[in-house]
Order: structure tokens, then sequence, then C-alpha cells
């Protein structure tokens, strides 16, 4: 039998966020349809040091850990980078 990758979301049991152990990201190409399409994927456990990061920091360093893995793919583009988060910054 095969394991599913993804599990389908229960709202009755408990559920947790995993950016204190794990980053990952999504690099996502616009296709003819004007749809974006994923393209790669990439998923890295945090050590002990990470896990007491800052989320901003996390966000950072997943992102620069992206852009090492998927240079080979930016590199000489002739269109703009956009990298997109969905981390919010709260000035205190």
């Amino acid at each position: 039998m095969v394991e599913p990758v993804l599990a389908i979301p229960d709202l009755d049991k408990e559920m947790q966020d995993t950016s204190d152990y794990a980053t990952g990201r999504v690099l996502s190409v616009k296709c003819e349809d004007e749809k974006w399409r994923p393209m790669a994927f990439i998923s890295k456990s945090v050590n002990l040091t990470e896990q007491n990061y800052k989320i901003s920091d996390k966000v950072m360093m997943a992102v620069i850990r992206c852009l090492e893995a998927w240079r080979h793919y930016l590199e000489g583009t002739i269109v703009k980078i956009e990298i997109w988060t969905n981390h919010k910054s709260s000035i205190s």
C-alpha cells in the first residue's frame, strides 16, 4: 500500500504549524494560460539553533536556501524575479 503524501484536513483533530521544525518553498512558473504552476519544491529541517530564530529570520533563511538551490533556474532570466511570502512583519 502506498502512503499518501498529503493528509486530508480534519478540523476535529489537532494540527500543528511546522515552521519551528522545517522550512519549505515552491518555485512557480507562469504558463501560457496566465496561470501559475509549481515547477520545483524545496523543504529542509531546521536545526536546534535555527528553531530559536524569529519568524522573519526563518522566512529569510528559507528564501536564501531556495535562491541557492534554484540558482541554475534563475540566473540569466530575462524577466524580473519576484519573491512572495505570506509573512506579515509587525513593528513593535
